[in-house]
């Protein structure tokens, strides 16, 4: 049986990019419009996983996506990290001298302003897809018109890329995370990373205290994010990324703040896989 999988966007997008590396197997893809909808397509059994950028390098965390697995209680499986590389294509046969207008997303559009500030006269067009565009060149045959978009759309819409890698900050990662309606048990020897959540009493050093827990049970704090409670004004969630070695670790650091926090959840567990 085929694993279908959503993601945030249309084929060639670079959320598909990541299931073509994170699967091997064969899997059908499940294109939505927005993060919500990827949500809705798991719960509703649509799909059987789905794929989530929730950090970036430059940028930093999506943190309404962590919000959207926390309020779901859908669980973390595993993350992969993809180097983004924003490349312009146009159909085949046009040069960077035939381009009068690009189009992209406005956040592709400002990764690559550097390389496009050297071409005053193309217009910049703000889009709501890198991938759709791309398609969209190819379907209607647009000349004149290029696309800042992945290697997969460039691939899989047969556009030239006649420009590559124009982003300018050339180490751009962005990390994506694999949600589940249902936990995926990994062996405790393979765990070495967990995302989870906790709310604390409004009282001096109640963070600091968790802090030093984690510290002292060997625990290395990757990301520490506060999220207000809409319902609890001046109250916040922390959303934490945590690695270690030995799980028996992380165990105890989880038994104690289960004890310390006034609410503690784990979002995922599972095996890290940072460049």
């Amino acid at each position: 049986m085929t694993t279908k999988i959503a993601i945030q966007g249309i084929k060639g997008s670079f959320h598909h990019q990541v299931v073509k590396e994170y699967f091997s197997e064969n899997v059908d893809i499940d294109e939505c419009l927005s993060f919500e909808e990827l949500i809705d397509s798991l719960i509703a059994g649509k799909s059987d996983q789905a794929v989530m950028a929730i950090e970036n390098s430059i940028a930093g965390p999506i943190i309404p996506n962590y919000a959207l697995i926390d309020k779901n209680n859908l669980h973390i499986i595993g993350e992969h990290y993809l180097n983004i590389q924003q490349n312009l294509m146009a159909l085949k046969g046009q040069k960077i001298e035939d381009i009068k207008e690009v189009h992209s997303h406005p956040m592709a559009l400002l990764q690559c302003m550097d390389f496009l500030k050297q071409y005053p006269n193309i217009k910049l067009v703000e889009d709501k897809d890198t991938a759709e565009t791309a398609r969209r060149i190819q379907e209607k045959q647009l000349t004149g018109i290029a696309a800042i978009a992945s290697q997969t759309a460039a691939d899989m819409y047969d556009l030239d890329i006649i420009a590559p890698a124009i982003q300018t900050i050339k180490n751009n990662m962005t990390r994506f995370v694999i949600i589940k309606k249902q936990n995926s048990f990994l062996p405790e020897s393979e765990i070495n990373r967990a995302s989870v959540k906790f709310e604390l009493d409004h009282k001096r050093g109640s963070l600091a205290a968790v802090l030093n827990v984690m510290s002292d049970c060997k625990l290395n704090l990757t990301k520490i994010q506060s999220l207000p409670k809409i319902e609890t004004p001046w109250k916040y969630s922390f959303f934490v990324d945590v690695t270690f070695e030995k799980y028996e670790d992380y165990a105890k650091a989880k038994a104690l703040l289960t004890i310390m926090a006034e609410y503690f959840k784990v979002l995922g567990e599972y095996r890290n896989t940072r460049p």
